[in-house]
């Protein structure tokens, strides 16, 4: 997600880089849309793993596809061996000590520990280099520090929304994975009702403003559907899933614009020559 959204830094001009976005947020939200219609069709007809199966064809277009990607810089820096294993026994320990917590507290503080450890093992190799795996450098800027911040907000509570819908609508609502689909489609089409007007408006009407809209017609969609009593129909939660949608949808566009134009040229690829410390 982060290369391809790069990519339209280099594929689009300054006053059309909102737009793009836009584009992008909707060609994201359409396929979403589709997904879990199309995967509730699939299980009902074959088993879950033809869920993964499906997604093969896909993704073998998608790399041919890839062959029409805009020419950018690269860095001639070889890749850091250490640090990617530092950065992966971070996540890893820290994914796995958080799922410990419940069942095993102990071991989760053992997990915890060593996942903390290793980000400030990764943090520390990695400040000083010109070319860091991990560019903290780029928080320094106010502007992409908040949009970055937002950004992880907002994303973990879509996803903590769509993680929990399914749950909620097939084992307390009793509904079938087709209906379950159908109801959560609710989302992405309310991202792709949004994401184009917001990636437009972006280019011409101040960002934060769109942004604070988008965050609170988030929150109000994810408060309503938290407030429903759990034997709710599920069409009565339609209406909050839409909205939660095209909340992040105003959202997404024009926070996404931010961290691109926030962050200096050079940061896509960090070529050693152009890097200045300054940025």
């Amino acid at each position: 997600m982060g290369l391809g959204l790069a990519l339209l830094r280099f594929a689009a001009p300054p006053g059309r880089l909102g737009a793009a976005i836009g584009w992008n947020a909707l060609t994201v939200a359409l396929a979403s849309a589709a997904g879990p219609s199309l995967g509730a069709l699939l299980l009902s007809v074959a088993s879950w793993p033809w869920i993964f199966a499906a997604g093969l064809p896909l993704a073998g277009l998608a790399l041919a596809a890839s062959r029409a990607l805009p020419a950018t810089r690269t860095t001639a820096a070889p890749p850091d061996l250490s640090s990617m294993a530092l950065n992966a026994a971070a996540f890893g320990l820290l994914i796995l000590g958080a799922q410990s917590v419940s069942a095993h507290p102990r071991l989760a503080a053992v997990l915890l520990g060593a996942g903390a450890a290793s980000m400030a093992g990764l943090v520390r190799r990695e400040w000083p280099k010109a070319e860091p795996l991990l560019p903290l450098d780029l928080l320094r800027a106010p502007s992409f520090r908040l949009s970055a911040i937002a950004s992880v907000f907002c994303f973990a509570a879509q996803s903590a929304g769509l993680l929990a819908l399914p749950f909620l609508l097939q084992h307390r609502l009793g509904q079938s994975p087709l209906a379950t689909g159908a109801c959560i489609t609710a989302w992405p089409l309310g991202v792709a009702v949004t994401a184009m007007l917001a990636g437009r408006l972006a280019d011409h009407v101040a960002t934060a403003r769109l942004c604070a809209a988008g965050g609170g017609l988030m929150a109000a969609g994810l408060a309503g559907l938290a407030a429903r009593p759990l034997g709710s129909e599920p069409p009565a939660l339609v209406p909050f899933i839409l909205l939660a949608g095209m909340g992040f949808g105003l959202f997404q566009s024009p926070n996404n614009r931010n961290l691109l134009m926030a962050a200096p040229p050079a940061a896509a690829a960090r070529p050693a020559a152009s890097r200045d410390p300054r940025a």
